[in-house]
């Protein structure tokens, strides 16, 4: 991909996982790779499902309108499948080629993102506890955390742990054998071994029993986003005799989810109740000075220069996910980049001022103190009263917070609002501050408000 390309990809890629609330869009858009061949715009995909998907959908030709903007010449465009395993075709006489075990197969490269290390991964108290889970994989066996099982929100960091996980055991016990992959291909990889089963005409299962052999003979098995198994009926009788022979034999297995184990609805219980058996951690959102870090981070990995007021702002402005962070920073850095011109606060506003419309709305101290009644099922005139009781303390405290910081009224107005006078609120404001950076639930709880009242 072009310098060009990706910036109006990246711009692209911003606007329409800002536009469509869909998961699968935000997962996807990560993975495609456009380009430009003779005026024909190519969008490569790693997946048959992601290619299918791709063409079932309506994005592929909203994405091709939207560079056509960018780029008039532009005449048409393609969907390019380029398999992780290879094409179907390569393989319709050969039994498929699965392995990504680091000592059987080149392809164990392919599944992991080398800047996903702990070595980059940003630690706060939103997932200190996750963190320190996924390096005790890496240490030591321990029957009491298999398996382990991570899962928050998207964007927030389930990803790069599991990428890190895969490469700290791959530099520290190089022996053994590491297969990581993704739910979805877990999926293709076992639907493709029927189907070559049912193009031979032997009566044997040769390709199944190779997979089964392949999945079951790993020493760490890690799949990611184990939501894509639901309502995959034979896909989950397959991964849970293929969890029960590893844990069985002692072996380590790592999950990922966009939420968890018992909310997982279409997933069988008896897979439920065995994944529950394990650790299973959450990961909270960040923090305001988590994502601050994680934006230093970033410009440092990308040799970019970011002034302090421009760090400040995007992380003040994008709070609901990590991945939407680092995609508004490296859509900034890439046009300042692509300019020849220096990172400005003035530039960083004007770039990406359609992803700031989305988060810019009229916000009242009013609305404020409806859904944090909302959020905490207490009554507003609670908020508002002199009650003293800790359920109605704390979440009065944190509607004063959000009031600072949502709204542009002053401390006085804010005050009037709560019946409190300006040194209340000032009090308030500092306890959240604090409590956010230590207590992981009262962090939680700020972020989850920010992102309905915005």
């Amino acid at each position: 991909m072009t310098d060009e390309c990706c910036y109006i990809w990246e711009d692209i890629r911003q606007q329409m996982t800002s536009l469509y609330d869909d998961n699968i869009l935000r997962e996807y858009a990560q993975q495609i790779k456009p380009s430009i061949d003779n005026n024909e715009l190519v969008f490569s995909v790693p997946t048959k499902f992601m290619y299918d998907w791709l063409r079932r959908k309506e994005y592929a030709s909203i994405i091709f309108k939207k560079f056509q903007e960018k780029q008039p010449d532009l005449q048409s465009f393609r969907i390019h499948l380029q398999e992780y395993f290879g094409t179907p075709q390569t393989q319709q006489k050969t039994a498929p080629t699965l392995s990504v075990a680091p000592e059987q197969s080149a392809n164990f490269e392919i599944h992991l993102n080398p800047a996903m290390t702990f070595e980059t991964y940003i630690v706060g108290s939103s997932n200190e506890l996750a963190t320190a889970a996924a390096k005790g994989v890496t240490e030591m066996f321990d029957a009491n955390r298999n398996p382990l099982f991570l899962h928050s929100s998207a964007g927030l960091g389930k990803t790069h742990l599991m990428n890190a996980i895969a490469w700290r055991l791959r530099e520290k016990h190089p022996e053994k054998k590491v297969m990581y992959l993704s739910a979805e291909q877990f999926m293709y990889q076992y639907v493709k071994a029927l189907r070559y089963d049912r193009m031979t005409d032997s009566n044997t299962d040769d390709h199944i029993s190779d997979f089964r052999e392949l999945f079951r003979s790993v020493d760490i098995l890690m799949i990611d986003d184990i939501q894509f198994l639901v309502g995959k009926q034979g896909t989950q009788m397959e991964f849970f005799h293929t969890f029960n022979t590893l844990i069985e034999q002692g072996k380590q297995i790592v999950l990922s989810s966009d939420s968890s184990p018992l909310q997982l609805k279409g997933i069988e219980d008896r897979l439920k109740t065995r994944i529950a058996q394990g650790l299973i951690v959450d990961i909270y959102p960040t923090t305001y000075e988590m994502r601050i870090g994680i934006l230093q981070s970033k410009a440092e990995q990308w040799g970019a220069v970011v002034p302090n007021d421009v760090i400040a702002f995007l992380a003040e402005k994008i709070t609901t996910n990590v991945r939407e962070l680092e995609g508004a920073l490296k859509r900034v850095v890439a046009q300042a980049q692509f300019l020849q011109r220096p990172v400005t606060l003035e530039m960083t506003q004007d770039i990406l001022k359609d992803v700031l419309n989305l988060y810019e709305k009229e916000i009242t101290v009013e609305s404020i103190q409806k859904q944090v009644c909302n959020h905490f099922m207490i009554r507003e005139s609670d908020l508002k009263s002199n009650r003293r009781d800790r359920n109605i303390a704390r979440p009065r405290q944190i509607a004063m917070y959000l009031a600072k910081h949502l709204t542009n009224r002053s401390l006085p107005e804010i005050g009037a609002a709560f019946g409190r006078d300006h040194s209340t609120i000032i009090h308030a404001i500092r306890t959240i501050e604090d409590l956010v950076k230590t207590d992981a639930q009262i962090a939680q709880s700020v972020e989850l408000l920010q992102k309905s009242i915005r």
